[in-house]
């Protein structure tokens, strides 16, 4: 299991960037996968997203500091994979911070697990360069 964080700072509000961050558009952001179904459930939204023959479902919920999402099930890239999307007052703007703990489940996973680690920080840092881009 290994931890990466990425941050920035946005030049829109913290209420700003929380009317824009949909489940959707966070996925959409990263660049890897494409959105196929959104379902609203009790507690949670539900992603389906598909790249190539992949496809994975992301458990969204909100929390008062942003959002948190998961890969849901056992299909999908990794064998566990959460996230944390954070929204802070920062001057002018907010400072957006992503962290992800994942894991892909496999023999050498010092190697394999960095790998997986390497690949989600360039997601993320896609994803934070996206929504300011929208945003700003």
């Amino acid at each position: 299991m290994r931890d990466v964080e990425v941050s920035r700072f946005v030049r829109a509000t913290p209420t700003e960037l929380r009317r824009h961050l949909s489940p959707a558009t966070v996925v959409e952001s990263e660049e890897t996968f494409t959105v196929r179904e959104v379902r609203d459930l009790d507690d949670a939204i539900l992603v389906t997203a598909a790249s190539g023959g992949l496809q994975l479902a992301l458990r969204f919920e909100s929390r008062d500091d942003g959002l948190y999402y998961a890969q849901e099930g056992q299909e999908g890239p990794f064998e566990s994979m959460e996230t944390w999307l954070t929204l802070a007052p920062e001057n002018e703007g907010a400072r957006l911070t992503a962290r992800s703990r994942v894991s892909l489940g496999l023999p050498l996973a010092a190697l394999t697990d960095r790998v997986a680690a390497w690949k989600r920080r360039g997601e993320l840092k896609r994803a934070l360069e996206n929504v300011a881009r929208d945003v700003e």
